[in-house]
Order: C-alpha cells, then sequence, then structure tokens
C-alpha cells in the first residue's frame, strides 16, 4: 500500500492531468486512429506525458504501463509485481462528442491486484479515489471528501448501468433477464464508480475492454464493498497474469 502523502499526490496529479485535458476539450482538437481503430486525440498523449513525468518524480523504482505507452514497455511488462497502470483518457469517444463522460484513471497494481485508484472526471469536477484497505471516497468540486458505499436497490426495481457507446448485443440480451430495470447509460470508468456510490446494483460489460480501463475504478469499487468479477468464472479480475493480451474478460461489477 502506498503513503497518505503519495495518495494526495496522485489525487492533484489526476486533477492535473485533467486541467491539461480541459484546455484541449475546449478548443479544436485533431482526431487519430490508433492501429486498433481506436481514436487518438492530443489530450490522450499530453495526459499521458503529465502523469507519467510526475510518477517518475514521485515513485522514480515503480514502473508505469499506461494505454500510450510504447510496445517495448507493454512487453517488459510481464516481470513487474508492482507498477502503475494508467489510462490518461478514458472515454475517448464521450471526450469527442463532448458529453464531458470520461475519465483520467491512475491506479497502483500490487501482486496482479489493484490496491489504490483514483478516477477524475474533469469535465464534472468530480474525483473518485480508494482501495480495500482504505475505503474509497467521492468530491464534487471544492466539497469535502465523502465516504461512498455500494448499496443494493430496496425499491424492488434493479438499476443496471451500461455503456453510452458500446452497448453489444450481449448486454442487451443479459437485461431482458430484468425486464423491469431501470438502465442508465454512461460513459468512461464512471460506470463502475456509478456502482461504487450506490447509484446502480449492477454493470455488466459484455464487451472489450483492456486492462488500463478497469484497474482505478476497480480499486474504488473494492473499496466501497464491491466486485469486479469475471462474467463466465465469478472470479475477481487480476492484472498482468503473464498473458499476452491486456484485454480483460466479460465482467460485471456489483454492489
Amino acid at each position: 500500500m502506498i503513503s497518505k502523502n503519495i495518495q494526495d499526490d496522485l489525487i492533484e496529479l489526476a486533477r492535473l492531468a485533467g486541467q491539461k485535458i480541459m484546455e484541449i476539450y475546449e478548443k479544436d482538437f485533431s482526431v487519430f486512429e490508433k492501429e486498433d481503430q481506436s481514436p487518438l486525440t492530443e489530450a490522450d498523449l499530453t495526459s499521458h506525458q503529465t502523469i507519467v513525468n510526475r510518477l517518475a518524480e514521485i515513485t522514480p523504482d515503480v514502473p508505469i504501463l499506461s494505454e500510450e505507452s510504447a510496445n517495448e514497455e507493454l512487453q517488459n511488462r510481464m516481470s513487474w509485481d508492482r507498477y502503475w497502470l494508467i489510462d490518461p483518457l478514458d472515454g475517448t469517444k464521450e471526450f469527442i462528442k463532448k458529453n464531458g463522460e470520461f475519465t483520467v484513471n491512475i491506479a497502483l497494481i500490487e501482486s496482479h491486484a489493484p490496491s489504490f485508484g483514483v478516477v477524475y472526471a474533469p469535465a464534472l469536477d468530480i474525483i473518485y479515489y480508494g482501495g480495500r484497505e482504505i475505503g474509497s471516497f467521492k468530491e464534487i468540486g471544492e466539497e469535502g471528501a465523502v465516504e461512498i458505499r455500494t448499496k443494493k436497490s430496496t425499491s424492488g426495481t434493479m438499476k443496471i448501468v451500461g455503456s453510452r457507446s458500446h452497448q453489444s448485443e450481449e448486454f442487451k440480451k443479459f437485461i431482458e433477464n430484468y425486464p423491469n430495470a431501470d438502465i442508465i447509460s454512461m460513459g468512461s470508468s464512471l460506470k463502475i464508480c456509478l456502482v461504487a456510490e450506490g447509484g446502480a446494483d449492477l454493470y455488466p460489460r459484455l464487451g472489450p475492454t483492456s486492462e488500463w480501463d478497469t484497474a482505478a475504478a476497480q480499486a474504488v469499487l473494492e473499496g466501497a464493498g464491491g466486485q469486479l468479477e469475471d462474467y463466465n468464472t465469478g472470479e475477481i479480475l487480476g492484472y498482468n497474469l503473464k498473458k499476452d493480451s491486456l484485454l480483460n474478460p466479460y465482467f460485471l461489477a456489483k454492489s
């Protein structure tokens, strides 16, 4: 686990990266296409550089893996037991649409599990942070931190959160099992955080995600009393498990 001082540094860093993103968000920007055909913007790269440079100062002995890391770094990760896992701009499609539902994700991975995570939505000025050993918290703007906990619906109506940009056919079939469910659409890792703060009961992700998409929010969810499970096996999602791919299995975020 990391010290309180470093936790505070990470919260400050997420806000700084968010500020850099917003400077680009508020003007015209170019959109590029990566090899996997996913979108990339100047904001992704600026946030990446901001976070990587600062983490190297805060914890020079801890390696860093980012969505925007070079291929060589992606290969080197196999030998790491403790490292930073970041998504400099989660929800690039939401960023491009300018709907505000995108986040900065920073997680510390220890022994294949996220021990601490920060999720910051700069357009909304909402930050979530926490982990299993310390609990989880939410801050809105200049308001102080409020501890958050998962909460099961008592109304008899299941609240299920789904992707705003990636509703798969599998998701549509899944919700057929809950004909009276209240479906909430949202972008980026905010969906997992919504379960963490008790705003939804369940988030089924039945489509592709990568490890950097989920790690920080998983730490927040677990600190709030929830869990992120492999949809098929029920096992808790793990990280850097000596496999070539960084893709996650389908999963359920549960209260």
